[in-house]
């Protein structure tokens, strides 16, 4: 199989369910900054030991995207052939996000001051994600779809993502009942 089809030499792409598009259009715009969300979450896992903490949930938030992506590459006719958790976001995929959130706040003492950035790579890792979320959020604000919640998903994976970065600074920023 080879990996170009020539299908898009005329600027145009294909969606989840069928169509073409613009390469320019609103919902290709979303997903290529999604699609550089997903890249900068998996820089960050990069930089993360296989198996440990951050590492599997940075895998089960790249999937998620794809869950994602696959909603905003679906015209709105084909909406209905969607499946949740599969190919469209749930309340219940924002729910995890802010489980993590709150489980790895317990573990670190919030800043009290703005964050500079760069405590080490995998927090600057993860800093950088967290920009790179927060862009895709402001471009999918420009693209409403009616009854999704991507808008939401990608505010509170910003919000993980700060809280990542955080945790990720080391046991000397997390709170003494948890840096043992």
């Amino acid at each position: 199989m080879k990996i170009y089809t020539r299908d898009g030499d005329e600027g145009t792409t294909g969606l989840y369910f069928g169509g073409r598009v613009p390469k320019s259009s609103d919902p290709i715009e979303v997903n290529g900054a999604v699609d550089e969300a997903q890249a900068a979450l998996g820089w960050a896992r990069s930089l993360t030991e296989p198996g440990a903490r951050l590492n599997e949930l940075l895998i089960s938030l790249e999937r998620d995207l794809w869950v994602l992506m696959a909603e905003v590459a679906t015209l709105p006719e084909n909406r209905h052939k969607l499946k949740p958790g599969l190919s469209m976001v749930t309340q219940e995929m924002i729910d995890h996000l802010e489980e993590e959130i709150d489980a790895l706040s317990t573990e670190i003492e919030m800043p009290k001051e703005f964050v500079v950035p760069g405590e080490n790579q995998s927090s600057a890792a993860l800093d950088v994600a967290r920009t790179v979320i927060r862009r895709a959020e402001r471009v999918a604000v420009g693209y409403p779809i009616e009854g999704s919640l991507v808008v939401p998903y990608l505010n509170r994976l910003s919000d993980l993502a700060w809280t990542m970065a955080r945790w990720a600074e080391g046991p000397h920023h997390r709170t003494a009942r948890h840096s043992a």
